[in-house]
């Protein structure tokens, strides 16, 4: 049966869902409770059926699948309802604000067999799959850290930090390509808005295979910036999501050892050739297809996981002051 998909939730960024669904041929309703939204509904998916109570979509049994574009505070519990109303997921992130909301929702994918995929959006991205590529293969040799900053002014929020709404997207992205969970993690920022609220954070994470890595965000930036660097031992690479033409660059330069003595390599810069798909039209026929097949999405609900206990685990360092918080692997 051809998948028939849901989108709940019409806002700024569930709009980007009902067009690409739409355009797709899945889609199968819109809900949002806004008047407002319901009608940018109608505007982006003519023809499409556009209700305003939850409880309309969940309980259709024409809809095979859920697009979970709600606040964050409301992931665990629509999420969980879908699941057991026998419908496939895609949760925008975070998939949920503690790790214990996203394993009530892992469970409840794993009891009623269906799918559970987080919209861990980059790792769709053509230069990130490209990057993850390289990695695998030892282009860059060995990694050796790895920073990112997820910088802007706006999207400031009142129910989730800093941390939890910009930071999802770079942790997923150092987990894929560290391959592991890290070992520790130290967590430090400022509320500067709304009292106890992080607006700006910096977290380090460290690996057992003595691979670092940071991730700096902030909604008080005067300048938008996204930009993920990976540092090899032959190669380094830059992956920059504001640009459109050249995303990823790789740096050709290294340094080695003469005698003791630092010698720096500068080889030049490539730029690889890339799809020029869209990383969300790339992630909803994603999710069209495992619907189809039953196969593991990339994102599944275990990735999903993995970035709720690094951020659950940077949340508790930074409400300590900064103090180091060990992550455990059971």
């Amino acid at each position: 049966m051809k998948p028939r998909v849901a989108v709940l939730g019409c806002g700024s960024w569930g709009r980007n869902l009902v067009r690409n669904f739409h355009e797709l041929g899945a889609l199968g309703a819109v809900c949002d409770p806004s008047a407002a939204a319901r009608e940018r509904a109608r505007e982006l998916a003519p023809g499409a059926a556009v209700e305003e109570q939850w409880d309309d979509v969940l309980g259709d049994d024409a809809i095979t699948g859920i697009a979970l574009a709600t606040p964050a505070e409301t992931h665990a519990d629509l999420a969980v309802r879908a699941l057991r109303a026998g419908k496939d997921v895609l949760v925008e992130k975070p998939m949920a604000l503690t790790v214990a909301e996203g394993e009530s929702m892992a469970a409840a994918a794993r009891k009623q067999g269906r799918l559970l995929m987080v919209g861990h959006l980059l790792e769709y991205h053509p230069a990130m799959l490209r990057l993850r590529e390289m990695v695998d293969a030892g282009e860059l040799g060995r990694v050796n850290y790895i920073y990112s900053n997820r910088l802007n002014f706006g999207s400031v929020r009142t129910a989730e930090n800093a941390l939890w709404s910009f930071a999802p997207h770079d942790i997923a992205l150092i987990l894929r390509l560290a391959g592991a969970l890290p070992e520790a993690v130290v967590c430090e920022g400022g509320s500067y808005i709304t009292a106890g609220l992080a607006d700006v954070t910096v977290s380090c994470l460290r690996f057992v295979n003595g691979l670092r890595a940071h991730i700096f965000v902030s909604w008080l930036h005067p300048f938008k910036e996204q930009r993920l660097v990976v540092v090899g031992d032959r190669r380094m690479a830059v992956f920059d999501g504001t640009q459109k033409r050249s995303p990823l660059q790789v740096y050709d330069q290294a340094v080695t050892l003469d005698e003791l003595e630092p010698v720096l390599h500068r080889n030049g810069v490539v730029v690889p050739e890339l799809s020029d798909e869209e990383p969300l039209r790339a992630e909803c026929t994603h999710f069209l297809a495992r619907m189809h097949d039953r196969a593991a999405p990339l994102t599944d609900a275990e990735s999903g996981l993995r970035v709720l206990r690094v951020l659950d685990a940077c949340q508790r360092s930074l409400q300590a002051g900064g103090q180091t918080v060990l992550l455990d692997h059971d």
